[in-house]
């Protein structure tokens, strides 16, 4: 069968042209569901917009829903460069004079020079106990007491510290006890004289109760460097004792076997940096309250802000945004601001509506914040505001707990906001198949004219050849009878 490498070369025709525009009119359905598919599209993403200008406001209100945030305590400290200090929620409001005469430090011992740190000098097992030196007296210039006690911390436990061929230089010696992790730091300082290597050990603890015994069970020489009992033989010196902190808090005495003093006052830590006075205040937080408020404020403005970017109408191109004249958005709107200006229950001095702390709601939707009249709130009436946006468990007043759960009842399944969205998948959904089955039966029906027009061409050709030869057929009959 005779075929055509082009429509219409056959009949003079354009057929092609024809076949595309049929293509175009049986194409229109598709175009509008591509429309449909745009407009879905569009407000699917609005919504989840939507959804995350709800979930930040749901933040800030989850924040202020917590009465702990109410308790909040500082402390601040006169002179940071005595101490400083944390207070946690359990501290109470309060002034103090803090006096630090002597901050807590280890003990340091060390061991007689040696000519080298790579020879060896002896094997056996070190074991170094901790504890407080009791009595007696301290030789300031040989490092060593007579007449002391030495009692153990039965708290902590001995680790022993193996030396061997493979350890027994002095360099050896200080990585062993480095590694074992025993509580104790030990290092090598060059006093630059004969003999001038000294095994340094340093209690890994501060305080009186973090002496050292050394203890070795092992050859003479290793027991001659290292063992070191303050009731008994000393052959290490030491150059720092093991002390407390001591300091006073309104002229009461306090001792820390750390520089880091917990519940010396009520709920507060104070780290302590050198000796000296200072003041010290502890007071609510209520800076944090503010904060807190003032981003729940512009949370909710956010929100506001979205909402009219999602319901914009453009006038000079006649189009609208995703959301105009949504129901849903409207709906959530009017929802979450019956909420925030509908009064919480609660007694005759009880703080009851947000405009009693300076929050008020403005003509054009949006709400602001009266900075003095909050500052004022917060100082005089704490509890009042904490009742306002938080309660104990089991309880749902609050503003930060009843927003918080109306974007929980908004948001999760069966919510107003999910179910919209949840309906716009569906609908893009079934657009898809629709569109699939109708490109299907379009792509069909434009091949049935492909094929029609094909078999006119041919038919064409075939009728024009037959045209041709007949005329030429005419042509001779007439130039033979002439």
């Amino acid at each position: 069968m005779a075929s055509i490498s082009s429509l219409g070369v056959g009949s003079n025709l354009d057929l092609s042209t024809l076949l595309s525009q049929l293509q175009t009119a049986e194409s229109q359905p598709l175009v509008a569901l591509q429309q449909r598919q745009v407009s879905y599209t569009s407000k699917l993403s609005a919504y989840g917009t939507l959804q995350s200008s709800l979930g930040t406001l749901q933040a800030a209100a989850k924040k202020l829903s917590d009465p702990a945030l109410f308790q909040g305590v500082k402390a601040v400290s006169s002179a940071t460069d005595v101490l400083t200090a944390a207070a946690a929620g359990t501290a109470a409001a309060g002034t103090y004079a803090v006096e630090v005469t002597q901050l807590a430090q280890p003990q340091s011992l060390v061991a007689a020079g040696q000519a080298s740190t790579t020879a060896a000098i002896g094997s056996g097992t070190i074991t170094i106990d901790f504890g407080a030196i009791t009595g007696g007296t301290l030789d300031a210039a040989t490092g060593t007491y007579s007449g002391s006690g030495f009692t153990k911390d039965a708290t902590r436990t001995a680790v022993p510290i193996t030396i061997d061929s493979s350890n027994n230089t002095l360099a050896g010696i200080r990585d062993a006890i480095n590694a074992a992790k025993a509580g104790v730091s030990a290092s090598i300082v060059n006093d630059g004289s004969g003999t001038p290597n000294r095994l340094v050990l340093t209690s890994s603890q501060t305080g009186e109760a973090s002496s050292m015994r050394v203890s070795v069970a092992g050859d003479a020489a290793l027991q001659n460097l290292l063992n070191n009992d303050p009731a008994g033989t000393q052959n290490l010196r030491q150059t720092v004792a093991g002390q407390n902190a001591k300091l006073s808090v309104n002229g009461i005495a306090v001792t820390s076997a750390s520089n880091t003093v917990k519940e010396a006052i009520q709920g507060t830590t104070l780290t302590l940096l050198k000796t000296g006075s200072s003041s010290l205040s502890t007071q609510a937080d209520t800076a944090a309250v503010e904060t807190a408020i003032n981003d729940f404020v512009k949370a909710y403005n956010s929100l506001q802000a979205t909402a009219n970017t999602l319901t914009a109408y453009n006038q000079d191109s006649k189009t609208g945004a995703a959301l105009v004249g949504d129901s849903t958005l409207r709906n959530l709107q009017t929802r979450i601001r019956q909420a925030l200006t509908t009064p919480q229950a609660g007694g005759p001095d009880d703080m009851k509506v947000l405009s009693e702390i300076g929050v008020a709601f403005q003509k054009d939707g949006t709400m602001a914040v009266d900075s003095t009249k909050l500052k004022s709130a917060l100082a005089g009436n704490l509890a009042g505001v904490s009742g306002l946006f938080a309660s104990a468990t089991g309880s749902t007043a609050g503003y930060g707990k009843q927003l918080s759960a109306l974007v929980d009842d908004l948001t999760s399944t069966g919510g107003a906001l999910k179910v919209a969205s949840d309906g716009m998948t569906a609908s893009l959904k079934q657009l898809d198949e629709q569109y699939a089955d109708m490109k299907t039966r379009v792509d069909a029906k434009v091949e049935r004219y492909r094929t029609q027009f094909t078999q006119l061409d041919l038919l064409m050709s075939q009728m024009n050849r037959t045209s041709s030869y007949l005329t030429q057929q005419f042509a001779s009959m007439q130039s033979s009878s002439k």
